[in-house]
């Protein structure tokens, strides 16, 4: 049986292609962060301007304070970390089943 398609609001598209632009997240890692397809988001992607992206980015939110960018930066540092982490942990068991 088919599945039936999912339908996203224009806020939720505008937002995530804006995560798209963002330093240091690629269009796969945010795809998967919000659980769609890829090709879906790089549709967005190119349907949407950049401008329209920064413009909805602008209005759909009140502007960061000093508080909520620490709290942003604290939750990239901890996704940065855990990331790091599984690749120690990656490195060491490939090093060990190799030799």
């Amino acid at each position: 049986m088919a599945e039936s398609r999912r339908k996203h609001s224009d806020e939720f598209k505008r937002e995530a292609v804006r995560l798209t632009y963002e330093p240091g997240r690629s269009v796969a890692a945010v795809a998967t962060d919000l659980g769609i397809d890829r090709s879906l988001l790089t549709r967005w992607r190119v349907q949407m301007r950049p401008n329209d992206v920064a413009e909805a980015a602008v209005h759909t939110g009140k502007p960061r304070t000093p508080s909520d960018e620490i709290q942003h930066l604290r939750r990239e540092l901890a996704r940065v970390t855990e990331e790091r982490e599984i690749l120690k942990k990656a490195l060491a068991f490939f090093a060990k089943h190799r030799g």
